[in-house]
């Protein structure tokens, strides 16, 4: 066999065997079940998540107080930003979110968006004040239902590690406040705890 022949078929071999280590390494995309416990990394996930607002809104729907108040009317609530008072980037939002969504669907409470406020505001001022909308079909300003309660809490975190082990606590407080009488008619809180061992060969 000829020097280029054979240098024909190394390269080739060397071409193919670099084609499929590639494909050995391509990343592989799959749907998962967004219930299903997520144990990626010990930094909070959405397995927290969804037990926070599962406790958080069983726990509210079923507070004798709230059932009675409940049974005769649908009062309006407010949601206020979670403190998160933690070390990590945790978007708290989404959590107030879960759970107002929840309770909302349970057709015990109403609720007011306070973060669209300045876009409610500037959609009545269109509609009462720039002369293209209709009057009889234009918004009136002064005529929005004030919440009676206001829901708000912190997320907080205590951190321990040494050489081979790494544990997190995580502890969520959420309260119910009756806005004019300044009485928290309700709370409650979820710990989760969570730790890491390092595996035998540093992974």
């Amino acid at each position: 066999m000829s020097i280029n022949k054979r240098s024909s078929i190394v390269g080739v071999s060397l071409i193919a065997a670099s084609l499929l280590l590639l494909q050995g390494c391509a990343n592989k995309v799959a749907y998962q079940d967004a219930t299903e416990v997520e144990t990626t990394t010990i930094d909070f996930g959405s397995t927290d998540l969804q037990q926070i607002a599962a406790k958080m809104v069983d726990s509210v729907l079923t507070f004798p107080p709230i059932v009675q108040v409940t049974s005769e009317r649908r009062p309006v609530m407010f949601v206020d930003k979670i403190k998160n008072k933690t070390t990590e980037h945790i978007d708290t939002e989404s959590i107030t979110d879960t759970i107002s969504t929840r309770i909302l669907r349970s057709g015990k409470f109403r609720f007011v968006d306070m973060t669209k406020v300045a876009e409610v505001r500037e959609q009545l001022a269109f509609q009462n004040e720039g002369g293209m909308v209709k009057r009889d079909t234009a918004a009136q300003v002064g005529r929005q239902i004030g919440a009676e309660y206001m829901m708000y809490g912190n997320l907080s975190s205590i951190v321990k590690k040494s050489d081979d082990v790494k544990d997190v606590y995580y502890k969520f407080t959420l309260k119910v406040m009756h806005l004019e009488s300044g009485i928290v008619e309700w709370s409650d809180e979820k710990e989760i705890r969570k730790q890491r061992e390092k595996s035998l060969f540093g992974m």
